[in-house]
């Protein structure tokens, strides 16, 4: 497990249009990281809610939100949607 401010290794996953997204595609920037188990469910919505809300401030500070679940691309898009979720959700589905 990787300590807060830890640099993370690169790895790819697909984003919720589709895409295949790399952390290399952020270098120059602060990552938030952050992972949750399930879209749609209270807990999960409430803390993407919250990312979105105060999304400005992240921005200021050079830093980028990045979203990771095993949910489907389709789930994501769905989420991301409904909830007008302005950062990257990746899929880590198996």
């Amino acid at each position: 497990m990787l300590k807060a401010g830890s640099k993370a290794p690169n790895f790819y996953l697909v984003n919720q249009n589709g895409e295949k997204i790399s952390l290399k595609n952020f270098l120059g920037k602060k990552v938030i990281l952050y992972f949750y188990p399930k879209d749609m469910t209270s807990g999960c919505t409430k803390q993407a809610c919250d990312f979105r809300d105060n999304i400005k401030k992240y921005e200021k500070k050079n830093a980028v939100v990045i979203g990771v679940s095993a949910d489907s691309v389709q789930s994501h898009k769905k989420f991301e949607e409904k909830y007008d979720l302005p950062f990257t959700i990746l899929s880590d589905e198996k």
